[in-house]
This record gives C-alpha cells, structure tokens and sequence, in this order.
C-alpha cells in the first residue's frame, strides 16, 4: 500500500510539472501575441494621426508606440553576468548597438557620443526616436533579426525577436516610413530612470456587432415567449432590445469622420492625379522639342556633310590640273634645252613662257590657302574658273607660237 502511495505520488508530481510547463508556454505564447497585436494597432494609429497633425514627443500615440517598442526589444532580453556571478539588468540599447553596426550610414556612432544621454534606456530611446527621423527604423530591426548568432546571445528562448512574429514586427515598422516625425532630443521623454508603460485603453474599445445585437433580440423573444405561455392571460410584450440614443449618435459621428475623411483623401488623390498628368504632359512636349532638334541637327549634319565631299572632288580635280601644269612646264623646259644657242640668245629679248608660268603661279595662292579661304562651294567654282582661264590655257599658246619651233 505504501509503494502504491507513493507511485502515486510521484505520478501527480510528474503531471504538476508537464502541466505547469504547458501553462508557462501558453502564457509566453500570449504575451508574444498581445505584444505583436498592439504594436499592430499602434503602428495604424499613427499612421492615420500623422495625416492631420505631426507626430513628435507630445503625441500620445507615439509615447505609447515607442513604449511598446521597448517592451518588445526587452522581451526575454538576456542579463549581463559580472565577474562575481551576479546578473545585472540590461537594456534593449546593448543589443541594437552590437547587431546593427553592419547598417549602412548608422546612427549608433553618433548616438554614444551624445552629451545628455547617459544611461543605456535612454541612449535606446534616443535611437528610436532618431531611426524614425531618419526612415530607417525597418531597416535597423530587419539587420539586427539577420543577425541570428548575436541575437542568441542576447536573449532567451520564447523571446519575440526569436520567433515568427519577429518578420511580422520588421513588415509592420516599414509603413512608419510615409511619415515625417519631429523629435527634441533633450526632452524629457530620453529620461531613462522610468520604465516606459503601456496605454492598452485606446485599443480595447468594444464594438457590438450586427450578428450578435440580432442573436441578443432572439433570445429576449424566446425568453418573453417562455414567460407568456405559462400564464393564462398572454401580455404584450414590447420590444425586449432597445439601444441608446448616445450610441446611435456616437456611430453616425464616427461615420460621418470617417466620411469627411475618405473626402479628404479623395480631394488629395485628385489634386495629385491633375500635377501627375501636367508633369506628363511637360514632358511629353518636351520631347518632341528634342525629337525636332535632333532631325534638324541630323538634316544640317547631312548636308554639310555632302558640301564637304563635293569640295573634296573639287579639290582633287583641282590637283590633277596641278599635276597636269607641271608635266606641261617640264616638257616646256626640255624643248627650251634643245634649242640653238643663237635662237636662245636672240630669244633673250623675248619673255620666257617659263617665267609666266611661274609669274601665273606666284600671283596665284597656294593649295593651302586655297582650301582655308574655301568657304562655299560657289567660292570654290569661281577660283576654279579663274584659274582654268587665266593660267592653263596660257602655256599651250605660248607651245603652238611660231617662235618656239626650231628653225
């Protein structure tokens, strides 16, 4: 009996303990869900506050964000260990500062070095606030998840950084990015002596919905009807649901905000489509502007280039009349040669056709300034006619006078 009773014992001792682990993981499953809710809600609160007024320190909806930020960042967050054993308590800041230093342009440089901030909280909340300023608070919390080796060594397991609500924490940090925050980072809000607390008020307002007003009105009929049957003289029963008039005026308030709102967004969308489609249409005349300049730049190019190639034909014609010229005055030069020497003394008196030909080539330019002085084409043909009738016809009469043939 007595082995009975203690087996029994030991196994009610067993079951306490798997009960007490199972209780332990439930309540860590719902403090990771609850954390990740609310800074759900947070993140949509300012997003839509941020539409009419800008968010800095004085908002209670980003006292509240930043306060559940915190929370999440020291969920299960690891102690530092001393060298006499004890185990000190750390903040979220000595994990940012290790695991995002492979963020491009980071702020934890400039963050350590600031006068005012000296605990390690405030120094994280500094970092918040400047993350935010910057855009780049999404970035910063996806590197430090990245970086799965220095996150194990700074919390514990059933953390929230250690499991799956973790990619849903860096998606919902990326639409604070649409929003222009304006923080003092001397205020009182870096006072790191104060835990930061939760406002859960604003995100536990109960709304009733139309199925279960409807299964409410049900059961006050069936309830009535029991009631009546019993009795021999069946009473009228009056209408056994009726809400209150502040509740009907609360809802067409909220909608009619959210109305005004829609309104709101539909004017801005509007405006915004009406410069989109002036800008467009900019640009679309601006490029045909540049579509003209270019054929007309193509066109000019097309036809200084066929002046240039029918000067360059000009110019090769004018060098084979060159070369033509000298072969004449060599030929010249040889019959001259040949002559008598007494015809060469009675032609003394007379002008050397030589001579001319060099007098016609002295008073004419040369090739070179020929070709810097051509600057048309018409230019061009009249010194090409020039030439062909002052100087190359001259050396072909002086051959075919009487007085060059030998006597």
């Amino acid at each position: 009996m007595a082995s009975r009773s203690l087996g029994g014992l030991s196994g009610s001792r067993g079951s306490g303990g798997a009960g007490k682990k199972s209780l332990s993981a439930r309540n860590a499953a719902v403090e990771r869900r609850n954390l990740i809710t609310v800074c759900r809600f947070s993140v949509k609160t300012l997003i839509d506050r941020s539409c009419f007024e800008t968010i800095d320190d004085s908002s209670p909806e980003f006292n509240n964000f930043a306060a559940i930020l915190e929370q999440i960042l020291s969920h299960r967050l690891k102690g530092q260990v001393t060298w006499f054993g004890y185990e000190s308590p750390r903040s979220f800041w000595d994990y940012i500062r290790v695991a995002c230093r492979k963020v491009s342009q980071n702020c934890i440089c400039s963050i350590e070095n600031m006068e005012n901030v000296s605990s390690s909280r405030a120094k994280g909340r500094a970092w918040i606030r400047v993350a935010l300023m910057e855009k780049h608070l999404s970035e910063y919390i996806s590197t430090a998840l990245r970086d799965f080796k220095t996150t194990r060594r700074f919390y514990e397991d059933g953390a929230i950084v250690l499991g799956e609500e973790a990619n849903m924490l860096a998606g919902m940090l990326l639409g604070l990015n649409a929003i222009d925050f304006s923080f003092c980072l001397k205020g009182q809000g870096l006072d790191g002596n104060f835990p930061a607390v939760i406002d859960y008020t604003p995100y536990l307002k109960f709304t009733q919905s139309s199925d279960s007003i409807s299964s409410d009105e049900e059961e006050l009929r069936t309830l009535g009807s029991s009631g009546s049957s019993g009795s021999s003289t069946p009473e009228k029963v009056g209408p056994p649901f009726i809400m209150d008039e502040n509740s009907w005026f609360n809802k067409c308030k909220r909608v009619r905000h959210k109305y005004q709102l829609t309104l709101e967004q539909k004017g801005y969308l509007e405006e915004l489509l009406r410069l989109r489609e002036n800008e467009l249409s900019k640009s679309v005349s601006q490029n045909k502007l540049l579509l003209q300049r270019i054929e007309d730049s193509e066109l000019a190019h097309k036809l200084e280039k066929e002046q240039l190639e029918y000067i360059i034909v000009e110019l090769q014609d004018q060098l084979k009349s060159y070369h033509s010229l000298d072969q004449l005055s060599a030929e010249v030069s040889l019959s001259q040669t040949s002559l008598d020497p007494g015809q060469s003394q009675e032609g003394e008196g007379k002008q050397d056709p030589l001579n001319l030909i060099n007098e016609g080539k002295e008073d004419t330019p040369s090739l070179l300034g020929l070709c810097g002085s051509l600057t048309s084409v018409a230019s061009y043909k009249s010194l090409t006619s020039l030439k062909s009738n002052d100087y190359l016809a001259t050396p072909t009469t002086e051959m075919t006078s009487p007085g060059l043939t030998p006597s």
